[in-house]
């Protein structure tokens, strides 16, 4: 029998599964029902007496789950009172791996701490220990456990994009989701590659890179064609017999065959020569100069490697640094180093065991995966990609040979990498701490909020909060809200409103300040005006401890960098023009300058293209098409009788009642 608050639900599909996660509250067990994937899910809930930590109670509640635990694979979660996700972990038989947290006199102290916090698990069966890692993985991303390792930088990867779909296929960079029929090469480490080799693969291919709609309304060739990157398909300067000959070759030489291009390209060169057609040889020398290019640009040597990722982890003074580099057709397609987080107490070949497990959940894995030291389930994580990988994946140590001289030269960029990361952090903590103490705060702070306004005289006002940490900007956190009760031309009532919902919600949601929601520290875009209706508002909901400083332009708005920083108590304060604090802080009012301008922005272009149609019930996007088409203004929709309205497309008698009822009411 399931423990004391258990549910079951039984197979939840992986996508809609976490797909559901992130519409339920952490911790609860309300998910769909599904027939796919998992045996079932569990969640047993034993909460006794007060929530602070306590090693022997949160040791209790485990051992309460255990006793219900079947002996299969599965993924099981830790939660705090507050239902919030401590660490994820998965077992080959949950059981037995659950059962090692009830001894927590053995554990290290890391884990001690997360056992005496625990007061409820979840547990999820899988049928396989591959799918209990694949899921685990997709749930550290969604929960992201201060207990588990992190990968912090988890930005999608650029991808080129040679699409199917059309007679004259393009190619393109893509990111994200891979809907479009066509051939993805990548990953690429930076957009900045990517475009680089897009722009190479063009005079070598002369491939088109412009949009479906840009190329049906060519009449003439466009600039592309002018300087010698696009065949101009579009206006019949080649026949598709010849494009899909460039697409062929295109194809061949982004899948690994360079050589035998280059080759094929050179032969008829040397025909176009003998021939004496000089134009057309002149054409290939510039296309095998691009090809050259692209192979001779590439910063690391892949001699001997067709397609590979690469991994090799340093570690110094407690951080962490995997560099990658990534090797597709003989060709490197770029590097990056990686700084996962939570790394605390853990060996190096579990760090990097865990991140490339949520690394390869959004990145397609290559199938030789190379790695500079042995990992304590590399089987079972080559197991566990093969299904994404559409094969079997090799993961290897090299001992020899070119591969081997590659892992080294991984192995030099990532302490390279972790040094340089050490000393701009070093840099930062230094600013951080000078912050802190020109400020008059007792301890850098943690979490920085910034506020700003934005509006074009009193129109589509809205107020932003971007959020700040020692380890840079946290974009996932900020946070934008209309104007719904200040004057819209009235700043000072703007960002008393702002900072009324923001607190009024913090004391609600959070009201123990337990929660890592509460700043230690509040800038403000503004001077004593914005300043003295922060404090209002504030004082309005009895708080009195979250420090204030509000920025105000100095002399000719800032362009001498002579900001004046105002304190609550009136004070005021300025910096030295080349003082590295001053740079700081005015990046983080530049940055919330930036975001609102760019929510209003967003804002004010939805409003443009709003049409007064929006505002009647039940009428969706198709409804409005027909009867924009059928009317032809919304002006006209409004004059409708009745009789008129129905007529129209799709409109039925019940739907024409309800827009005439809305133009008409009280008439």
């Amino acid at each position: 029998m399931p423990g004391p608050g258990a549910r079951r639900i039984s197979n939840p599909p992986l996508k809609p599964y976490l797909a559901s996660m992130a519409r339920t509250p952490a911790g609860t067990p309300d998910h769909p029902k599904g027939t796919e994937r998992f045996h079932e899910e569990r969640a047993v809930t034993t909460v006794r007496g007060s929530d602070t930590p306590d090693l022997a109670r949160g040791a209790e509640v485990i051992r309460d789950t255990v006793r219900t635990l079947p002996a299969r694979p599965g993924v099981y979660r830790m939660q705090d009172a507050r239902g919030d996700v401590l660490y994820v972990g998965k077992a080959r038989v949950l059981r037995n791996r659950v059962a090692n947290y009830v001894q927590w006199e053995r554990l290290p102290g890391r884990l001690q701490r997360m056992v005496s916090q625990t007061r409820s698990m979840t547990i999820v069966t899988t049928n396989s220990e591959a799918e209990a890692l694949l899921l685990e993985a997709q749930l550290i991303k969604r929960f992201r456990p201060p207990y588990n390792v992190l990968l912090r930088d988890d930005k999608s990867f650029p991808f080129i994009l040679l699409r199917a779909d059309h007679a004259f296929p393009r190619i393109m960079k893509h990111r994200g989701a891979r809907r479009a029929t066509g051939n993805y090469y990548g990953p690429f480490a930076s957009v900045g590659s990517v475009n680089t080799t897009i722009n190479a693969l063009q005079k070598l291919f002369l491939l088109r890179s412009c949009t479906d709609s840009f190329f049906a309304r060519r009449d003439r060739p466009c600039l592309l064609y002018q300087i010698k990157r696009c065949s101009a398909p579009c206006v019949g300067r080649i026949d598709a017999a010849g494009y899909r000959e460039l697409v062929a070759e295109a194809r061949e030489f982004l899948g690994g065959k360079s050589s035998a291009v280059q080759r094929r390209m050179e032969a008829q060169m040397a025909e176009a020569a003998e021939a004496l057609d000089f134009e057309r040889a002149a054409m290939l020398r510039d296309r095998l100069r691009a090809a050259t290019f692209i192979q001779g640009s590439q910063a690391i040597n892949a001699a001997g490697v067709a397609n590979a990722d690469v991994f090799a982890v340093a570690a110094k003074g407690g951080h962490v640094g995997i560099q990658a580099f990534f090797i597709r057709g003989g060709q490197n397609w770029g590097h990056r180093a990686f700084f996962p987080t939570h790394t605390e107490g853990l060996a190096e070949a579990e760090v990097l065991t865990a991140f490339l497990a949520q690394f390869y959940e959004e990145v397609p894995p290559a199938r030789l995966i190379l790695v500079d030291r042995d990992l304590p389930e590399a089987d079972l994580l080559a197991e566990a990609l093969a299904t994404a990988a559409g094969g079997k994946v090799e993961v290897s140590v090299p001992q020899r040979g070119d591969r081997r001289r590659l892992i080294a030269q991984a192995s030099r960029n990532a302490v390279e990498a972790l040094d340089r990361r050490m000393a701009e952090t070093g840099t930062k903590a230094k600013v951080w701490r000078e912050m802190a103490e020109f400020l008059d705060l007792p301890e850098a702070p943690q979490r920085v909020e910034i506020y700003d306004n934005s509006h074009v005289q009193g129109a589509h006002a809205l107020g932003a909060m971007v959020v700040a940490g020692p380890e840079g900007f946290i974009k996932n956190q900020y946070r934008k809200w209309n104007i719904r009760k200040a004057q819209t031309n009235d700043d000072y009532g703007m960002m008393r409103e702002v900072f009324a919902r923001r607190f009024a919600r913090a004391q609600d949601e959070d009201p123990d300040r337990d929660g890592g929601q509460w700043p230690d520290l509040v800038l403000i875009d503004g001077g004593k005006g914005q300043m003295s209706a922060v404090k209002d508002a504030l004082e309005e909901l009895d708080i009195e401890d979250v420090p204030l400083i509000a920025i105000a332009k100095g002399p000719h708005h800032g362009r001498e960098g002579r900001e004046v920083f105002h304190f609550p108590d009136g004070r005021e304060k300025m910096l030295p023009v080349n003082s590295p604090v001053l740079f700081h802080l005015q990046r983080l009012r530049d940055e919330v300058h930036r975001f609102a301008i760019g929510a209003h922005r967003e804002k004010r272009s939805r409003a443009i293209t709003a049409s007064p149609l929006d505002e009647i019930p039940g009428i969706g996007p198709a409804r409005k098409r027909a009867l924009l088409l059928h009317f032809g203004t919304a002006g006209k929709v409004r004059a409708a009788s009745l009789e008129d309205l129905q007529r129209a497309p799709g409109v039925s008698a019940t739907v024409a009642r309800a827009i005439y009822d809305f133009y008409h009411a009280g008439g």
